[in-house]
C-alpha cells in the first residue's frame, strides 16, 4: 500500500538557463568551416565581462584565471585560439556548459580558455543526411528542437541545463537510455579542430567504416573532452536508420509519468535503510536485461544524508503503454517490500518535452563540490550498504552528500564493448557519490567525508569500483583526480584502466595521433606516449 499525490495534466515547460565527408583533413565545400563575419570576442582581466565569464563553471572549488577567455563562433575562431596557445605556449581549455564536476577545466595553470556557448545551432543537415548541433547547445536546447522540429530526440541526460558537447562525448546516458542507449551510441559525425604536428587544423571525422580519421570519432563516444582537441560540432543519426529526418533518430513516448517516491529518515534505522536497498539491486539485476518489459522505463534511488530529511526514488515511464500503471505500482511494492514503511508517492504526468525540460534542483548556496562516479554489474553488498548508512548519518557530517544509484543497462547492454570509447556494457547501475557544501572553511572535512565514504564502500579494491565481477570500473562524465593519485588509489590498477578498461590502448593511439605534443591536457588526460 503506498499513499498518492497526483499531479495531473501539464507539468511545467522550463528551458535549460539550457552521406559522409570521410578522409577530409578540412571539409568539403558543402561543409566548409564557415568564415566568422567577425573575429572572436577575446575577454581579458579588468574587462566587465571578465569575472562572469570566467566563474561560470559549476563546481565554486575551482577557479579559472585564464589570460584571455575567447567567446568563439565557429571552428575557425577556435582554430586561431588553438594555434596561438601552440605558437605561444600557453595552455588552453575549452567549455561548453560548464558542469565539470571537477578542476579539469577551472584550472589557474590555462592560458587560454576557449568558451563554446554561444555556438548554439541545431539544424538538419541533409548533406549528411544528420543532425547538426553546435557544441555550445545545451541538452535543453537540443530537446526542444529536435522534437519541435522533427518528432525526434537524442537519449541524453536528465539535466537540460548541462552542455551537450562534454555529455555526449563521455557517453552520456539519461532516462531513454534504456529504451535507446547512450547519447553517443546515436553519434555520426564530429567537426573538431586539432593540433597534430604542431598545427591547427580542422577536421570532420565520421563513424563510416572507409574514414580514415574514424578513430577520432570513436575516441569522442566515451573518452571524454578536451584531450583530443576541441569539438565545435556534432552530428547525430542511429546506425542502422535512414530515410527522412523524422526516422532517423529516436521518437520519444508523447507523453510520461513523472514519480518521486520518499521515505522519511526519521522512520529509517539501518535494517530498514538496508532492505530497501537490498530491494532495489535485486529488483534491477532481474530487470535490466535486452527484453526486459521495464526497458521504457528510469529511475534513481537518491540516497541522501539524513540532515536533507528523505530517501527518494525518482521514477521516469512511458505513460502512453497501457501496462505502465501496473508496472510502474509493481516496481514501487518491490521496492518497498518488508521496509514496513508507507512512502508518499509524488506522481506527475505531461508532455515528454515538459518532463524532459523540467529544470534541475538549485543546492543553493552549497555549491563546493567534490563528487566520483562508476558501474555496478551487481548491487551493493550488506557490508556496503553498511557503509552507506554509516557515512549518510554521520552527525558531523555537514555536507548535502548523495549515494546515486541511476537505473542501467537494457539496450545499452547490447552494444560491444569495444563499439565505443565507454567500455561498460554489462552493468545494472550507473553509480555516483557527491557532495555539496557553502563554505570554503569545511573543504578538508568535506571532500574527506566523501574520500572515507568511497573508501569504505570499495574495501575490497583499493577504494575504488575496480572492474571485477560485481563493479565495471568508473565514468569520465564524472571525474575524480583522486584516481590519478597513489595514496587515494591504493587498487593497483591504472586510472585509465579504472575509466576505460581494454580501450585504453586505442585512445592512447588516437592522442599520439592527433595531439603529439599534448596540447589538449587536463587532470585526467592521457599523455602522448
Amino acid at each position: 500500500m503506498v499513499s498518492r499525490r497526483r499531479f495531473l495534466g501539464s507539468a511545467v515547460a522550463v528551458a535549460g538557463a539550457t552521406a559522409g565527408f570521410s578522409g577530409l583533413s578540412l571539409p568539403t565545400a558543402a561543409h566548409a568551416v564557415e568564415e566568422a563575419p567577425a573575429p572572436a570576442v577575446i575577454v581579458r582581466p579588468g574587462d566587465a565581462r571578465y569575472t562572469e565569464l570566467a566563474e561560470r563553471g559549476h563546481n565554486s572549488r575551482f577557479h579559472a584565471t585564464p589570460d584571455e577567455i575567447w567567446l568563439v563562433h565557429c571552428a575557425a575562431h577556435v582554430e586561431k585560439a588553438v594555434s596561438q596557445a601552440i605558437t605561444r605556449n600557453q595552455r588552453i581549455t575549452v567549455r561548453s556548459g560548464g558542469h565539470c564536476f571537477d578542476g579539469l577545466v577551472d584550472d589557474p595553470q590555462f592560458r587560454i580558455l576557449v568558451d563554446t556557448s554561444e555556438m548554439k545551432g541545431i539544424s538538419f543537415d541533409p548533406a549528411m543526411n544528420a543532425f547538426a548541433v553546435q557544441a555550445g547547445a545545451r541538452l535543453g536546447e537540443v530537446y526542444k528542437a529536435l522534437y519541435e522540429g522533427w518528432g525526434v530526440t537524442v537519449p541524453g541526460g536528465v539535466c537540460p541545463e548541462v552542455g551537450v558537447a562534454g555529455h555526449v562525448t563521455g557517453g552520456g546516458y539519461g532516462p531513454l537510455s534504456r529504451r535507446y542507449g547512450l547519447s553517443s551510441d546515436h553519434l555520426y559525425a564530429i567537426e573538431v579542430v586539432v593540433a597534430d604536428r604542431g598545427r591547427a587544423r580542422t577536421i570532420v571525422a565520421t563513424r563510416r567504416d572507409n574514414d580514415p580519421h574514424r578513430e577520432l570519432w570513436w575516441a569522442h563516444t566515451g573518452g571524454g573532452g578536451g584531450q583530443f582537441g576541441i569539438v565545435t560540432k556534432f552530428w547525430f543519426r542511429t546506425p542502422g536508420a535512414g530515410g527522412g529526418p523524422s526516422s532517423l533518430l529516436p521518437k520519444p513516448p508523447a507523453r510520461v509519468r513523472k514519480t518521486v517516491v520518499s521515505w522519511p529518515w526519521a522512520q529509517l534505522n539501518e535494517a530498514t535503510f538496508t532492505r530497501l536497498v537490498q530491494n532495489h539491486g535485486a529488483w534491477h539485476a532481474a530487470n535490466s536485461g535486452p527484453d526486459s518489459v521495464y526497458a521504457t522505463m528510469h529511475s534513481s534511488l537518491q540516497l541522501n544524508s539524513s540532515i536533507v530529511g528523505t530517501v527518494k526514488l525518482e521514477i521516469r515511464m512511458d505513460s502512453t503503454l497501457p501496462d505502465t500503471p501496473r508496472l510502474h505500482d509493481d516496481y514501487i511494492r518491490a521496492v518497498n517490500a518488508g521496509v514496513g514503511i508507507e512512502p508518499t508517492v509524488d506522481i506527475k504526468e505531461g508532455s515528454w518535452l515538459e518532463i524532459a525540460l523540467d529544470p534541475t534542483p538549485s543546492y543553493g548556496p552549497y555549491t563546493r563540490h567534490k563528487s566520483m562516479g562508476g558501474h555496478l554489474r551487481k548491487p551493493l553488498t550488506t557490508t556496503q550498504i553498511g557503509a552507506v548508512h554509516r557515512a549518510l548519518t554521520d552527525q558531523s557530517h555537514q555536507g548535502v552528500g548523495l549515494v546515486y544509484l541511476a537505473a542501467y543497462g537494457c539496450r545499452i547492454n547490447t552494444v560491444a564493448s569495444s563499439a565505443t570509447a565507454i567500455p561498460q556494457r554489462d552493468s545494472i547501475f550507473k553509480l555516483w557519490y557527491s557532495n555539496n557544501w557553502p563554505d570554503p572553511a569545511q573543504d578538508e572535512t568535506e571532500v574527506n567525508w566523501i574520500r572515507n565514504l568511497r573508501k569504505a564502500v570499495h574495501a575490497a579494491t583499493g577504494g575504488f569500483p575496480v572492474p571485477n565481477d560485481q563493479q565495471d570500473g568508473g565514468y569520465i562524465n564524472y571525474p575524480d583526480v583522486d584516481m590519478k593519485d597513489p595514496y587515494q588509489n591504493a587498487s593497483g590498477v591504472p586510472w585509465y584502466t579504472l575509466l576505460y578498461k581494454g580501450n585504453h590502448p586505442r585512445l592512447q593511439q588516437v592522442k599520439n595521433t592527433y595531439d603529439p605534443q599534448n596540447v589538449f591536457r587536463h587532470g585526467l588526460s592521457l599523455n602522448p606516449s
